[in-house]
């Protein structure tokens, strides 16, 4: 009875977790490059660069974001979350970096609530950050977010649960 006890309290705490996000998986995009090379419809030779660190909720649909950049040969005029687009083929704005960021000053820190669509689009790999400056108004750097991971905390829920109803199974 007490390992029962034992195991059956921790499966609880981690199992009650999981429930509080139901079927939520928060994704991520670590160190996303965001460089002149990526522009289009030409790549864009500057020194500017930058990178990005952004988190996806599949299910309340929030989206965060935390983008640094630096050495534009322009000044900075706004940036966005672009999309849907492949690497290398230009799309419409989906999100105004800048504006929810408090402005286009680096680092950007930032979130909204996006459209399941929306998100669809931002896990198909079909979105980018795009910083504009009065160098090329277009986009000076652009940075595609690929190939998304769970976020780690996710992982180490589930296999709390794992091991405590695997304990739990074997006593």
């Amino acid at each position: 009875m007490l390992r029962t006890l034992r195991w059956s309290a921790p499966a609880a705490v981690a199992l009650s977790l999981l429930s509080s996000s139901a079927n939520a998986t928060v994704w991520f995009w670590d160190d996303v490059a965001i460089d002149g090379l990526q522009e289009t419809p030409t790549p864009v030779v500057t020194p500017g660069f930058g990178t990005a660190d952004v988190y996806y909720n599949d299910v309340t649909g929030l989206l965060s974001w935390n983008i640094a950049y630096s050495g534009l040969i322009g000044t900075p005029t706004v940036s966005h979350f672009h999309g849907p687009a492949p690497a290398g083929v230009g799309a419409g704005v989906r999100v105004d970096i800048a504006a929810l960021s408090g402005g286009i000053t680096s680092p950007m820190i930032g979130s909204t609530t996006i459209s399941p669509a929306f998100g669809a689009e931002l896990l198909d790999d079909k979105w980018y950050i795009n910083i504009h400056s009065t160098f090329k108004p277009g986009g000076e750097i652009r940075g595609q977010l690929t190939n998304p991971t769970p976020e780690p905390g996710s992982f180490a829920i589930l296999a709390v649960a794992g091991l405590c109803l695997s304990r739990r199974r074997r006593n």
